[in-house]
């Protein structure tokens, strides 16, 4: 992103003749692929503009943003072409899912990667601290105050240091997963998005 509500779009851009190019839309926070679609330089126009990603449909022959229908639009947080400059690579925050089925990707329910499981996890820890504390451990937790959070988080590190000095591998994985539940949990209280850590974890990557 640029200033507020800008996107940047390369320039140099090689069309096809229909005055096209494909764009590929992937998760931000998973790295997941939503969806493939279709745009024109006044799609890329209207995207750099508002920062919410528009296309071109080929079979309505129009314009179209994503989401001013289903309400699941695509923040657009980097734009990028590939080497003949002739695909684009949308990187976005979507709010909600990307298929028309509601499936949250195009291409169905992939196998998440690693990080796509740590989003996922941190999607449903923000879906469950709006639910009722009846219902929902995380929004009971989330309720008795910030200290209970990192209180638990104390607890499960210390279940996982016990785990991995004494106990079975499957046993330390559990914990481990317990730890990072919790974790997450602290970050949405703080409002810290997963995303933030991990652009902190690509820094000290390209660092070291």
């Amino acid at each position: 992103m640029t200033e507020a509500g800008k996107t940047a779009v390369p320039g140099d851009l090689a069309f096809d003749p229909n005055g096209l190019l494909p764009v590929v839309v992937q998760d931000r926070a998973s790295g997941d692929v939503l969806m493939v679609a279709w745009a024109n330089a006044e799609a890329l126009e209207r995207t750099a503009e508002t920062g919410l990603a528009h296309f071109w449909s080929r079979s309505r022959h129009e314009l179209w943003r994503k989401g001013e229908t289903s309400g699941n639009g695509l923040r657009v947080v980097e734009v990028r072409a590939d080497c003949d400059r002739d695909t684009l690579l949308l990187v976005v925050d979507p709010e909600g899912p990307a298929c028309h089925t509601g499936a949250r990707t195009c291409f169905g329910d992939v196998s998440p990667t690693a990080t796509g499981m740590l989003a996922e996890l941190a999607r449903v820890v923000a879906e469950r601290a709006e639910a009722s504390p009846e219902e929902s451990y995380t929004a009971r937790l989330l309720g008795r105050g910030p200290d209970q959070v990192l209180k638990k988080i104390g607890e499960e590190a210390t279940e996982v240091v016990l785990a991995a000095r004494v106990q079975s591998e499957d046993r330390l994985a559990e914990e481990s997963a317990d730890l990072l539940y919790h974790l997450l949990v602290a970050l949405h209280q703080r409002g810290v998005p997963l995303t933030r850590v991990m652009d902190e974890l690509r820094r000290r990557r390209k660092g070291s």
